[in-house]
């Protein structure tokens, strides 16, 4: 590849951290996206983690041989490690589908077990930016973590697909009477404990619970809570669970699920990465629905974010208390 296009790389590198170093320091961050396939002939996601760097290829039609493809990488990571003035030991390369399905989450790729702490808003997440295809922090949920945390002083909170508990150490530190983590993998149940402790945040009367979300829901009694988080994978067909799931496909069971859970004042936030997702609203029990993704955008996911997020509460309520959600 002509040397001008990697000068070109690291200068739009250099531009985009100059702008957004600036707005995590005002935001009280250390992890956020700095690249996202912003040029043809460089196909990567590019996260900083604090100090380290983690940067996912995604695998694309080339005509480049295995040899001169290993060179092109090569040379890429040296020109983003030199850019971002971080030592190669510290940048995490990963290779990744253009389009992955979120339950590759659960698939581990090595078992370094290398992980390290990082800040948010004043909170601390062990993150392991090797082992997993994901790193155990999702960034673009980071201005919906912080809401959580701002409405849950006195609430009973429910975390679904829970992941590593990120918004339930959220919801705790806010204040919340009570938070319930539920998530299929005990690996990751453990983790979100981790970050209870690292937090310093008691684990009683907090509930902790591997389970299928799916089949754990129906069991439940009615109005036990007043947040719920619901960020299910796109689709999963996991030996663990009933069946497969499909986020398109079944998410009106899945939050009329959730919202015979809520108190009379209660709010679900539901999230998703399908793409070109649709809400089907029509199946749902509560007309008191608002689309709250581009409030949950952060300034480092703007014009590249397909996350959808909304809040949804119980049908009895108001239309005015439904859009202050």
């Amino acid at each position: 590849m002509d040397e001008r296009k990697y000068t070109a790389f690291g200068n739009r590198l250099s531009k985009v951290l100059q702008h957004r170093r600036k707005k995590a320091a005002q935001q009280g961050v250390s992890c956020y996206r700095l690249y996202d396939l912003d040029m043809p002939e460089f196909p990567f996601i590019i996260d900083i983690y604090d100090k380290h760097l983690y940067v996912a290829e995604y695998q694309r039609q080339h005509t480049l041989s295995p040899e001169q493809h290993a060179q092109w990488l090569a040379t890429s990571c040296q020109t983003i490690s030199n850019t971002l003035a971080t030592p190669p030991e510290r940048l995490h390369l990963k290779r990744r589908e253009v389009i992955v399905e979120r339950q590759q989450q659960y698939q581990r790729n090595a078992h370094t077990n290398a992980r390290f702490a990082v800040p948010e808003h004043g909170l601390q997440f062990w993150v392991n930016l090797d082992d997993y295809l994901d790193t155990g922090l999702f960034l673009d949920h980071r201005p919906t973590r912080q809401r959580v945390r701002e409405l849950s002083r006195g609430k009973r909170v429910l975390n679904l697909f829970a992941y590593t508990g990120s918004f339930s150490v959220y919801a705790a530190a806010g204040g919340a009477s009570e938070v319930t983590t539920v998530d299929m993998s005990n690996t990751y149940i453990e983790w979100a404990q981790d970050n209870f402790t690292l937090n310093r945040l008691p684990l009683v009367p907090q509930c902790f619970i591997a389970a299928d979300v799916l089949a754990w829901l129906p069991a439940q009694a009615r109005a036990q809570y007043d947040l719920i988080v619901c960020d299910p994978p796109t689709f999963s067909n996991s030996k663990r669970m009933r069946s497969a799931f499909d986020v398109q496909r079944d998410h009106p069971a899945l939050i009329n699920q959730c919202l015979r859970l809520l108190a009379p004042e209660g709010v679900l936030f539901f999230s998703t990465n399908q793409r070109r997702f649709k809400l089907y609203d029509e199946h749902l029990h509560t007309p008191r629905i608002v689309d709250l993704t581009r409030q949950t955008t952060g300034f480092d996911f703007e014009g590249k974010l397909e996350r959808r997020c909304f809040a949804l509460r119980p049908a009895a309520q108001t239309s005015q208390t439904a859009s202050e959600g």
